[in-house]
């Protein structure tokens, strides 16, 4: 029989997709969780807390993989930490890690570049602690989802005036592509930092809401603002696009399509 995977960030937007595919795999999953929980079949939820520690150690009791999805836009590096440390003492022998595309590459250096990019940076300090952990791993860097873009554009949106950063590109895949593709690293042999996983299409901002607006038939001003500091230029010149891993199937037009109904009407109209 073999060993149950334990999901980190299972309820979250990634985790509620992987879990049940692991599932249909046959194999049985074990949810790190702060509170308790009941799910399906097959799906053990225990309590534990990674930024204190508390029930890591033995949530990894009889686990050979983990799938570390958890994240935040800060305290990534003690999660991270916290989980490998126990992986270690437990003798895991594989952690997967779910990153974000240009995670090295910009840079947050200042007050500013952190209130807005803080993301990356958590994102990269987990990504050091986990490769320098001695544990065997392997890291998936993945772009922007569909479903946080649309949340990102539909708050934007809220307001009769929109401001939009200038020269920012996104190029978004959806969600259960990227759990796809990390179900089959859990299944397979740790294998370090692997190729990204990036949407088939880039957009500019103005592109994202204006078809937004669009498919919900709004109206907004868009205004164009110049943002300041390191990380905003690193973002202007492409540090989060992987143009050379454009394997995403759905657009981001086929996601409007099937999320916002009026979309979907004009699209059979």
């Amino acid at each position: 029989m073999s060993s149950p995977i334990l999901v980190t960030g299972g309820s979250g937007t990634l985790g509620r997709l992987v879990v049940p595919r692991l599932r249909e795999t046959g194999r049985d999953v074990r949810m790190l969780s702060r509170s308790e929980r009941k799910l399906g079949p097959g799906v053990e939820v225990v309590e534990g807390d990674l930024m204190t520690g508390a029930g890591v150690r033995a949530a990894l009791d009889g686990v050979d993989t983990v799938l570390h999805l958890a994240g935040t836009a800060k305290d990534d590096d003690v999660k991270a930490r916290s989980l490998t440390q126990a992986a270690a003492a437990t003798g895991v022998g594989h952690v997967v890690f779910v990153s974000v595309v240009g995670a090295d590459r910009v840079p947050v250096v200042s007050g500013v570049d952190r209130a807005m990019f803080g993301y990356y940076a958590s994102k990269r300090a987990a990504e050091v602690v986990v490769e320098s952990s001695g544990v065997p791993y392997t890291t998936l860097r993945a772009t922007q989802f569909h479903e946080l873009l649309l949340m990102a554009v539909s708050a934007l949106t809220t307001s009769p005036v929109v401001p939009v950063p200038r020269g920012f590109r996104f190029q978004p895949v959806a969600a259960a592509e990227v759990a796809d593709r990390l179900v089959e690293l859990a299944l397979g042999s740790p294998s370090g930092l692997v190729d990204d996983l990036a949407g088939r299409q880039i957009h500019g901002m103005d592109e994202l809401l204006r078809s937004y607006l669009s498919a919900t038939g709004k109206r907004r001003l868009l205004v164009p603002v110049r943002l300041p500091g390191g990380a905003a230029r690193a973002v202007r010149d492409g540090a989060i696009l992987a143009p050379d891993r454009a394997v995403g199937i759905q657009t981001w037009e086929d996601f409007l399509a099937q999320r916002v109904p009026q979309a979907a009407a004009r699209r059979a109209a």
